[in-house]
């Protein structure tokens, strides 16, 4: 029996009594993918994305865990959930135009300790003040340094359109505005390597661009280890209390980790593991959250019909954003059909061996975005199921 013939009888066993869909984690997996981010950090605290997690309990278990520190979230309304929650240590990764939200968190001295906002522009200062509604509590405030590789003088852009501050002068000057507002604190530097942590560099079935993909984030590295030190530099001469200098995500963790000027690092996606994670050299994790649908139709030799299974992934559309049958090994979308909304027809010789009822195993592209579909995750220990617990969507939030 292969291992992952193995997982399937074990995650069977498991779920037995419980109807699909459904979605399960394996904790074993969850946890020994933990230790290894750790492993990678070399030292420095990871602080847990929660767009990757949404699901409060299994954030609460990798917090506890040593070599972890504080949330990365991504709207403000959960940063208020959480701190609400009893989190107190919540750096939100995106700018926010939620005026309702600012007006509580500067009312709130607890929500105002715990969560430190992301800006990149003068006028999001702007809208914090005009949003405050009399709260007079100080904003704890991150900047976001713009990590993409740019060539021939801007006109090749290689990485996500985020900030629109690339230098260390830009950074710098945006730190001075903070530092001379009243209201505001500056605490933080973030700087997301995207191009490099969250685009595999071992394309299967295609070496020539899989070698320029480790080309390019090798440049990459260099590039912006040097201007990331320099950007640290120029702000913590404005600010030389800086609390915190953020990077890195799961597929950068130990390349990130080597620059002193970096004081975190940020993961979330590498506790699950989904499908886009399988296409690193840098790391080998153990999928931890998977999802299983019913077979409810056998039309014909080598077919089945699941039920459900139209969940893709954001970002550009592709096969890839497509979860994947898992197991049994060898099942195949068909091609004219893809994932559908309420149906999902299955090719493969492993078809014949399933009956009506049977689970499929499928893995998600991306980890976070499979909480969306579900109310509860079912944790696996061993061969048993020995915790449901709500997901974001379960306790009512979906903040995006």
């Amino acid at each position: 029996m292969t291992a992952r013939a193995a997982d399937r009888a074990r995650y069977d066993r498991a779920t037995a009594a419980l109807d699909a869909p459904l979605a399960l984690v394996d904790l074993d997996a969850f946890d020994a993918n933990a230790d290894d981010l750790v492993r990678r950090a070399q030292g420095k605290p990871v602080r847990v994305a929660s767009k990757s997690v949404r699901c409060r309990a299994l954030l609460e278990r990798v917090l506890a865990r040593d070599g972890f520190q504080g949330i990365m979230s991504f709207t403000l309304a959960e940063s208020l959930w959480l701190a609400r929650s009893g989190f107190d240590d919540v750096l939100l990764a995106y700018p926010s135009a939620d005026r309702a939200g600012y007006a509580e968190l500067a009312s709130d001295p607890k929500a105002a300790g715990a969560v430190t906002v992301m800006v990149d522009d003068v006028a999001q200062l702007d809208f914090i003040d005009a949003a405050r509604q009399g709260g007079r509590e100080v904003v704890r405030v991150c900047l976001e340094l713009d990590t993409s590789l740019q060539l021939l003088g801007g006109r090749i852009r290689v990485g996500a359109r985020r900030s629109p501050l690339h230098s260390p002068a830009q950074l710098a000057e945006l730190a001075r505005s903070v530092a001379r507002r009243p209201g505001f604190r500056l605490v933080g530097i973030m700087a997301y390597e995207g191009h490099v942590a969250g685009v595999g560099d071992a394309l299967a079935g295609r070496p020539v661009r899989s070698r320029a993909i480790r080309l390019m984030q090798a440049a990459a590295r260099r590039e912006l280890a040097e201007r990331r030190g320099a950007a640290v530099r120029a702000v913590r001469a404005v600010a030389p209390e800086l609390e915190f200098v953020n990077g890195g995500g799961t597929g950068s963790v130990q390349y990130t980790a080597a620059e002193d000027a970096v004081t975190e690092i940020a993961a979330g996606s590498g506790l699950y593991v989904p499908r886009l994670f399988d296409n690193y050299t840098s790391f080998r994790g153990r999928p931890a959250a998977l999802f299983a649908l019913p077979v409810v139709r056998r039309p014909g030799v080598g077919v089945v019909t699941v039920l459900g299974g139209g969940y893709p992934a954001s970002g550009a559309a592709g096969r890839d954003r497509l979860p994947e049958p898992y197991l049994p090994e060898g099942l195949r979308y068909d091609p004219q059909e893809g994932a559908g909304e309420v149906q999902t027809p299955l090719l493969g010789s492993p078809a014949d061996d399933l009956l009506i009822g049977d689970k499929v195993w499928f893995r998600h592209a991306k980890a976070g975005e499979l909480c969306e579909r579900f109310d509860v995750l079912h944790l696996l220990e061993g061969d048993t199921v020995t915790q449901t617990v709500p997901t974001y969507r379960g306790e009512g939030h979906t903040f995006l």
